[in-house]
């Protein structure tokens, strides 16, 4: 049917078979689709769309001399997944996959996780937002058990209420060769972050500037973009010379180099997020890629990626349609397998749609306002939540607060008097961050916040640990690109989350993009595909090995 609007159109070419004839049928057109390693080559063959393989192709409206062919309906080259995105980013990070398994925190992205995906020619990042530099380090301990080379990277999250952490963490990054992290959360640069950039620069035998820490910014604003694709700030690199933690040689080598070569512009996500939407941000992140780089002339060039969204084939391509270097994905990892967390969790996400989603005060930055996205349905957390930060803003302390309000706190947020609370709130900063108590015990507000700060903070471990005293209280991270997914695998065997591995969801979002985008290539020939030819459904490893080579 879609051949009528076609048949008498001047053809591009001439194909001339080889030792295969041409295929008719929706199948064959399908299957040339999906043999991403093969160029598709679609011809007209007696008033039918027909697939081509192998043969040659001329170009061009005349016939060639003596042609046997088959008049040229659209041709779209090969395009195996790891062709996708940009090859500086790839080469940079040892890759094999533009794909980034994005570090969710309180080690939901797992060391099973960043292990699975970086031996499949990926890149993980372990989630070590929320944990002590003591569990951070037990799992650096346990990835060294298994080291094999492969990529593998930790996260750093901005912690303006706690930059001890902040810079302990560093400190034992640097001391454990961790050379890869993913910076989040960041609203400024900070001097850890600097001295973690810029700790051993050098210039190579060939006189190159070599940085061996590396970078993946994670953000949503401009203007703190604009600082990671600049040289590290003149201000912290003194600071840093005058306490003897660098050397006035590596700050001035710091000069030549970004504070990060690779960023992720980071759409509407789980987590921390300013609920961006991707089609308009990763644009406006290039635009200033493009700038940052003709500004400062940098040995290697600058790349973006975009995260936040990225939940089915078709969002995939559009993000390296629009020019992503590369892809990173978040939330509906959450719901694999290898995710540090409860498989109760796992089976809520797995029954989220796109609405089932909704913003609640963060437990690291509650007292500035800044707000998470976490899943709604199923949990009482985001509305309590909401609760505490209202109280947080409308009193002065705990003892302001109504009677009412203070006897539905005991009984159904806390589960205890607000002093055995309190109790337990102390011993947690008295090993974390003692000095927030003794602030707490001149300001009034400030121990109410440590107080509500703790329900928000213990939310998350119920979640994980699949507390089912605390069902209703479970603070889950996620983004809509949840429910995206979820509709894209129902039916398949995606659909439960017991077969959900990280490898396997991702294989089926890369190879679905290439499909994806070597089928918008032949529509923008005028050719009109049949609905079947054009649809991807989730695959299991074994049959996208017929595909592509996952070697």
């Amino acid at each position: 049917m879609h051949l009528a609007r076609y048949q008498n159109k001047t053809p591009s070419g001439w194909w001339n078979p080889g030792d295969m004839s041409p295929e008719l049928g929706d199948h064959a057109i399908k299957s040339a689709i999906f043999r991403v390693n093969d160029p598709v080559v679609l011809l007209k063959l007696k008033n039918q769309i027909a697939a081509g393989r192998a043969g040659t192709i001329t170009i061009g409206e005349v016939i060639p001399p003596e042609t046997k062919g088959y008049p040229l309906c659209a041709y779209a080259p090969p395009l195996p997944p790891e062709n996708l995105g940009d090859p500086v980013f790839k080469t940079a990070h040892k890759l094999r996959y533009p794909y980034v398994v994005g570090a969710m925190a309180n080690g939901i992205t797992s060391i099973e996780m960043i292990e699975a995906a970086g031996r499949s020619g990926m890149i993980g990042f372990f989630g070590a937002a929320g944990l002590s530099p003591g569990e951070i380090e037990t799992a650096i301990n346990r990835l060294d058990l298994h080291k094999d080379h492969f990529p593998a990277g930790f996260n750093l999250i901005h912690s303006p209420n706690d930059p001890e952490l902040e810079a302990a963490t560093v400190q034992l990054y640097l001391k454990r060769g961790i050379r890869c992290i993913s910076a989040s959360a960041y609203m400024d640069l900070t001097l850890p972050l600097v001295y973690f950039r810029v700790k051993g620069i050098q210039r190579d035998a060939d006189g190159s500037v070599v940085c061996p820490n590396k970078l993946i910014a994670k953000v949503s604003r401009v203007e703190v973009a604009r600082k990671f694709f600049s040289p590290p700030p003149e201000k912290l690199l003194a600071q840093l010379v005058e306490h003897k933690m660098i050397s006035s040689e590596e700050a001035g080598l710091a000069g030549l180099v970004p504070m990060a070569e690779d960023l992720t512009a980071e759409a509407d996500s789980g987590g921390h997020t300013d609920n961006r939407p991707a089609i308009s941000l990763l644009p406006t992140m290039l635009a200033l890629r493009d700038e940052m780089a003709e500004k400062y002339n940098y040995d290697r060039p600058l790349c973006v990626g975009l995260g936040g969204g990225i939940a089915t084939p078709d969002s995939a391509a559009a993000a390296f349609a629009m020019g992503a270097a590369y892809i990173l994905t978040g939330s509906i990892n959450q719901s694999c397998v290898e995710a540090g967390t409860s498989e109760t969790v796992r089976h809520m996400l797995a029954e989220a749609g796109q609405a089932d989603v909704t913003m609640a005060p963060a437990a690291d930055m509650f007292e500035m306002g800044v707000k998470v996205q976490v899943l709604k349905r199923g949990t009482m957390f985001p509305f309590r939540a909401a609760k505490l930060y209202d109280l947080y803003c409308r009193y002065e302390s705990l003892e302001n607060i109504p009677e009412n309000q203070k006897e539905v706190l005991e009984r159904d947020f806390f589960r205890c008097a607000f002093q055995e609370e309190w109790n337990q709130t102390k011993r947690f900063f008295a090993q974390q961050d003692p000095k927030q108590i003794a602030r707490a015990e001149k300001d009034p507000k400030h121990k109410m916040a440590l107080l509500f700060r703790s329900y928000l903070g213990r939310s998350s471990n119920w979640a994980n640990t699949g507390d089912p005293q605390r069902a209703m209280d479970y603070q889950i991270w996620c983004g809509p690109s949840i429910g995206a997914f979820n509709q894209w695998v129902k039916g398949s065997f995606l659909e439960k989350p017991q077969n959900r591995n990280v490898v396997t969801v991702a294989m089926n979002l890369l190879l679905g993009a290439s499909v994806a985008t070597r089928v918008n290539w032949i529509r923008s020939q005028g050719l009109a595909l049949p609905p079947g030819a054009r649809n991807f459904y989730p695959m299991e490893l074994s049959e996208i090995s017929k595909y592509i080579d996952m070697l």
